[in-house]
């Protein structure tokens, strides 16, 4: 029975070792060489203090701010613990009811526009995270955005395609913009303001 028993023991600690420390180490390692930012969190600074992650969407709720997805992280919006979909499909009256409390939401923020609502300010994404929009979506919301703002409207147009990227290898999702970085971009003033 010992002869069985010295090897495996001797195994166990030997892959515990390997497995829970060393590779875990080596993988941590070559990712903060590799890869700083990310490693870190991919946070955003702003005069040297975090502000968010490029990666997870915050909550803004304000009418000067570009507003991101809805999260499907309720009752606390855009909850990284949290992070999971409604598993709603597309003929559930839940989803259906929420779909049409947010466009009317959309629609009393900003009661002058009329163009349709792009499905991403609607809907709510797998991981309820999104840090991105579509650039219909931040388009649609440029006029609220300048209104607020006193900004021209044209400004905050150019500010939203000065920061949208393609397509990933041009073939992969949708044209987007960065919530965060929108916002932020807007508060440091690189739009003008109107006199």
């Amino acid at each position: 029975m010992s002869s069985i028993v010295r090897p495996v023991l001797v195994l166990f600690f030997v892959l515990t070792v390997l497995c829970g420390v060393v590779y875990p180490a080596v993988v941590f390692g070559i990712g903060r060489a590799a890869f700083p930012h990310q490693a870190q969190g991919s946070l955003v600074l702003v005069a040297g203090q975090p502000v968010g992650s490029s990666l997870i969407g915050q909550a803004f709720s304000a009418p000067r701010y570009f507003w991101g997805r809805p999260s499907a992280t309720t009752p606390m919006p855009n909850n990284g613990a949290g992070s999971a979909g409604s598993n709603l499909g597309p003929t559930n009256p839940a989803l259906v009811s929420a779909v049409k409390e947010r466009i009317a939401a959309l629609r009393r923020a900003d009661p002058g526009n009329h163009a349709p609502v792009p499905v991403d300010l609607v809907t709510a994404s797998a991981s309820g995270l999104d840090p991105d929009i579509s650039l219909a979506a931040a388009r649609y919301q440029a006029g609220r955005v300048a209104a607020a703002r006193r900004l021209p409207e044209q400004q905050v147009r150019a500010l939203i395609e000065a920061l949208g990227h393609d397509r990933a290898l041009g073939l992969f999702g949708e044209p987007r913009v960065n919530v965060l970085a929108l916002n932020l971009a807007l508060d440091a003033g690189m739009a003008r303001r109107q006199p």
